[in-house]
This record gives structure tokens, sequence and C-alpha cells, in this order.
């Protein structure tokens, strides 16, 4: 190892931690790296440069590093993050740092810095989106935590972050868990996306009987319009694989039995504490819940009657309809996240820019899109807007849209297809516009009236204040 100290520490050299570390290099900063597993430390020589360097130890990390040190941390969530900051502890000095760059928890995120400052260290909470090849050639980088330790790092953060028309793609995003939290909710809008995109797939292939050759083209040629997204790019590119061991589309030798990690769950779950509804994101969730049951779902098949799935449209008319759908459904999932951030921030006193968000997330990150111009836009032409339905340009793009959205949501039902996406968007949105002054409302009226007849749960009415109980027996 040389004399000379390094800038940042690096606990954690899979692909994310590795792909870091050289991107740090990359930018004219040095770093230094550790790894409990020897093959992924001696990976990590193998493509080291004279700015980067691999020590034998935590304690070697550590005191390696410029003061105030600065160690950042990517390993799995949880407890392997409470054993890094356990080891870690006795060889740090008042003042230094950790950068759990990981999807931790919020919640875990405010007790670790709780505990740290209690200890005279900060601690950073950091969310890096844009997977193996954001981490390697710029990522979106979420940090939440002390300002004065962010800003020890923030040159480093806007070198290697992902850049659009000159801006870094990373911001101080508040205090706490701000970060994490940030990260959290981009992930539920993700699981959002892509359970709507999956849904137009099964339209295409199923419904209209479109070849991958066929699917390739559609969502090139939509990525190359106002659907413009890094999740549309790769899924175009998907579609042309064909798999080295049996010759055919790699997409259709995949079985469909989705996974996830728990962020989207955490999304959900958070809102619903919160009172929010995330109705795309709640449903993307339960459909990857439901898709673990592959034998049920076989039997099921068999025995539930129902049409043949096969729409009754011709492509020509029923692919821009399902093009202007699911630019929407999309737009909506945005904004039901952008929601839950906005109600978040005043609950746990994050003080969001929500307009930041909404910039740092059009690169490097999987939710990238060109939408994300319009969602920035609405905060900048109001950053107090409550709620981005009521922004006047994004309510132009859906009410140009809707009947579009009604007819994919009709017509599937229609021959038994499930959208549960494009339905739930389509709900989220005439809810929305549902209020008694306008003579349209919802019937939760009913709910209350129920709740108040089988638990005395109280009521509100429309003609006085206060808070009412009938003894409806």
């Amino acid at each position: 190892m040389r004399e000379e100290r390094y800038d940042i520490g690096m606990i954690g050299l899979g692909v994310m931690g590795h792909n870091l570390v050289l991107n740090i290099a990359d930018h004219g900063f040095s770093a230094i790296g550790y790894d409990k597993d020897p093959n992924k430390n001696a990976m990590m020589h193998k493509d080291a440069g004279p700015k980067i360097g691999i020590a034998k130890s935590m304690q070697a990390l550590v005191m390696a590093l410029k003061s105030p040190r600065a160690v950042m941390v990517l390993v799995p969530a949880g407890p392997p993050v409470d054993a890094v900051i356990r080891d870690l502890l006795p060889h740090l000095s008042p003042g230094d740092i950790i950068i759990d760059a990981g999807n931790s928890h919020f919640t875990d995120t405010n007790l670790r810095a709780k505990m740290l400052v209690e200890k005279e260290l900060r601690y950073l909470g950091v969310g890096i989106s844009g997977g193996e090849a954001g981490a390697r050639h710029g990522p979106s980088i979420m940090p939440g935590g002390p300002n004065d330790a962010y800003e020890r790092v923030r040159p480093i953060f806007e070198a290697v972050a992902a850049h659009v028309d000159g801006e870094a793609c990373v911001t101080y995003l508040g205090p706490g868990s701000a970060g994490h939290y940030v990260k959290m909710v981009h992930n539920g809008i993700e699981y959002a996306l892509m359970q709507l995109i999956a849904e137009s797939y099964d339209l295409m292939k199923r419904g209209l009987g479109l070849n991958d050759d066929e699917l390739h083209d559609v969502y090139r040629t939509w990525n190359g319009a106002e659907l413009q997204s890094y999740l549309i790019e790769i899924t175009a590119e998907i579609f042309s694989m064909v798999d080295t061991e049996t010759g055919k589309r790699l997409i259709d030798v995949i079985l469909d039995v989705a996974k996830q990690k728990g962020t989207g769950k955490w999304t959900s779950q958070d809102a619903m504490d919160n009172n929010m509804p995330l109705p795309n994101i709640d449903v993307a969730v339960a459909m990857r819940d439901l898709t673990r049951f592959e034998s049920v779902r076989k039997l099921a098949s068999q025995a539930l009657p129902g049409p043949a799935g096969k729409l009754d449209a011709d492509r020509a008319t029923m692919e821009p309809t399902l093009r202007r759908a699911l630019y929407m459904a999309m737009i909506l999932s945005y904004i039901q996240g952008m929601h839950l951030l906005k109600v978040a921030s005043d609950e746990y006193r994050y003080d969001l820019d929500l307009e930041a968000v909404a910039r740092i997330w059009r690169g490097g990150c999987i939710i990238r899109a060109a939408v994300l111009e319009d969602i920035r836009a609405a905060f900048q032409r109001n950053a107090q807007v409550s709620q981005l339905l009521l922004d006047p340009h994004l309510a132009d793009l859906l009410s140009a849209r809707h009947q579009y959205l009604r007819t994919v949501v009709s017509v599937s039902a229609q021959q038994g297809l499930p959208v549960p996406g494009f339905m739930a968007a389509l709900g989220y949105y005439d809810a929305f516009r549902s209020a008694w002054l306008s003579n349209a409302w919802l019937p939760a009226n009913l709910i209350q009236a129920q709740r108040d007849f089988f638990g005395a749960h109280t009521y509100e009415r429309i003609d006085e204040k206060g808070v009412f109980h009938t003894r409806w027996e």
C-alpha cells in the first residue's frame, strides 16, 4: 500500500462495490477496498490501478484513509450492515463517516444514525440506483444524513454520478434516513412500471399474437417516442436475446415466477402507515407474490372458465392505443410515488426538494425516463403542489389519454387477459376525479356508515361540523 492516504474506503467488493471503486478511480479520486471474501479482493487487485488499494483488514483500510475518514459499506441490507459497523467501530475516531450505500430499510438507518451520533460518528444513508452498469459508468445517487458529512464526499459523488444536461444526478436530500427513503420509493415506482410493461407484453403476445421479433420492434419504436425510458429500452433488447443452450429466444425459456428483495413491499407498507394510496405499487407487489403459486395457477387454468385471452382487435388499432394507455399508467405510477414522498417529507421532517428528486432520477437510475422532465417542470412551476394530478400540464397529458386506458382495461377484461396494473391506474385516476361538489363521489360514506353500525367508529356529516354516532339497531 502506498504512503499517501486514500480519499474513501469501500467495504464490500461485490459487483456494485467493485464497479464503484473503478468509477471513483476513473474520476481522479483514490479508493481502498476490502472484502472478507479473498476472491473478491483478488478480483479487485486484478483491476486495480494506481488510484486503487486493497486492504488486508478493516483496520488497515481505516488507517489508510484521509481524515475525517469516509468508509462506504456496500453489503446486503440487514444484519450484514450491523456486523460491518460493529467491526468498524474500534478503529474509527470522532468525526469519521460511515456511508451505508445498500438498500437498507429507512427505519434501520434511523436507529444506526442515532447509535453512531452518540459515539460522535456520522452516518450517511445513501441510495444508489443503476445496477452494475450504473455503478461503473454513472448511477443516480440519493444521499441523506448530516449535511456536513455529505460535504466531505460531495465532490466524489458528483464526479461519479450520471450527468444529464451537465447536471450531476446526485444531491443532498435531507437529514436522517431521507436518502434511503427516497431510494425505497424509487424502487416501489420501479415495481409498478415493470408490472405495467409486463402487462403490455402479455396483451401483445397472447392477445395479438406478436412474436419476439415483432415485440422487439414495438418496444424499440416506443422507446424512440414519449415512452422513452431505460426500462422500455432494455425490454426491447430482451426480446432479441437468443438462449445459447436451446437456440430459442431467452425470454421464452425463463420461468414466469417473479422474485423480489422487499423494497416494493416496504414502500406499500409505509404508504399504508401514512394512509397514502399507492395502488400501482401495491398491485405490482401482489402480482409478484401471485406468480409464486405456479402449480395452483396451472390447475386453475384448467378448472376455471373464462375467455380464450385473444383480443378482438387488429394490431394497427390496438398497438397505438396500448402505447398511449401505458404512457398514462406510467405517469400515474410516478405521481403516486411523488405524492408519498410529499407526505413522508412532512411526516419524517426530511424537507425534500421534489424537483431535485425528479432531476437526479433523470439519469443513471432504473426508472429514468423522458417523462421525468415533465415532472421536474411541474415542481419548478409550483414547488408546493400537493398532488401532481393538479399540475395543468400533467393533467392535460392524462386527460388526452384516459380514453385509451379505458379501452385497454375494457377489452382486456372482456377477453380474460389480466391487467391489474392498468386497472389500478384507471381506478386511481377516476377516484381522484370524484368529489361531492362535482356530483361525483366515492362510496366511502357507505363504508363509514358500516363502520359506525358494527363498531361505533363514528362518522362526519356534510351539513355540519363534528363527529357523530348513530344507534343503527
